[in-house]
């Protein structure tokens, strides 16, 4: 329903409709959770504060950076790149937290790590640049939640708002050079009512539902349902938008979801649950 729209358009009226949406929920109904979260911040060593100001200031671009990548993906290149994306990205990320943090992984992930690698050498032979699009878009996420895991104990909804205003505050001055029209979006009622449904239904509602999907049931359980965003997304792809796929391509899915299946064997998906909502 956007895919008129420059992918800059998109993001400027999605970025800053999120965020008015955010001010209002922290401020008048949350606004003692925006409280804890600056005292915390206030209260804590020179070496914290400078952390969790670094990663969420590199949050906000990445966050940023991912969402224009996916709208550009999903509405110039195919609705698989971008759905191949975020099926890949929780293993990409435990790649990452290996790399970056130095976490274990088992036998099992580093079997899923390699058919996964796999995967992407079979899309390599067909376009090498949906390919590298794919994988551009799950790193951004990907190292958007390593950079999060040093902002433990803060309140996502209040730290998804502050990063948001620093998208803001990047996206406002550099509007044209996204390809953005502020003055005529503001004039556009279809593009406000999508990216408002998108910014609220889309983008707001699932992260609350995240939030509290993990105060009441297991992380392993989020992990695994969060595999079904990618899942559905293929099937739009072949069923309601027509996509076609080679055999290479189907192969190299199929492949990719095996890589899924063994990743999560035994690991329960833990450092997928702790993903925010893109």
């Amino acid at each position: 329903m956007l895919t008129s729209y420059s992918s800059g358009q998109i993001l400027f009226f999605r970025v800053l409709i999120s965020l008015l949406i955010l001010l209002v929920i922290n401020l008048l109904f949350r606004f003692s959770a925006v409280r804890a979260a600056w005292r915390k911040w206030r209260t804590a060593p020179v070496n914290e504060r400078r952390g969790v100001a670094g990663s969420t200031l590199l949050g906000g671009i990445l966050l940023t950076s991912n969402w224009l990548l996916f709208i550009y993906v999903i509405n110039k290149v195919s609705v698989q790149a971008g759905s191949f994306a975020y099926l890949i990205c929780p293993i990409l990320t435990a790649l990452l937290g290996f790399l970056v943090l130095r976490e274990k992984l088992r036998r099992n992930q580093w079997l899923a790590i390699g058919l996964s690698a796999l995967s992407c050498a079979l899309l390599g032979t067909g376009s090498a640049r949906t390919l590298l699009m794919s994988l551009v878009v799950a790193a951004t996420y990907a190292l958007y939640l390593i950079t999060q895991r040093r902002l433990q104990g803060y309140d996502r909804l209040v730290l998804l708002t502050v990063q948001l205003s620093l998208a803001a505050a990047l996206i406002l001055p550099t509007a044209s050079l996204l390809g953005a029209s502020p003055l005529a979006g503001f004039h556009d009622l279809h593009l406000l009512l999508m990216t408002a449904i998108l910014s609220a239904v889309f983008t707001v509602l699932p992260l609350f539902l995240n939030l509290y999907a993990l105060n009441t049931l297991p992380s392993g359980t989020v992990g695994i349902l969060m595999y079904l965003n990618p899942v559905v997304s293929f099937l739009l792809a072949f069923l309601y938008f027509n996509e076609a796929a080679t055999t290479i391509q189907a192969v190299a899915y199929a492949v990719i979801l095996g890589s899924v299946v063994l990743y999560n064997m035994r690991f329960g998906a833990k450092l997928a649950s702790k993903e925010v909502i893109r």
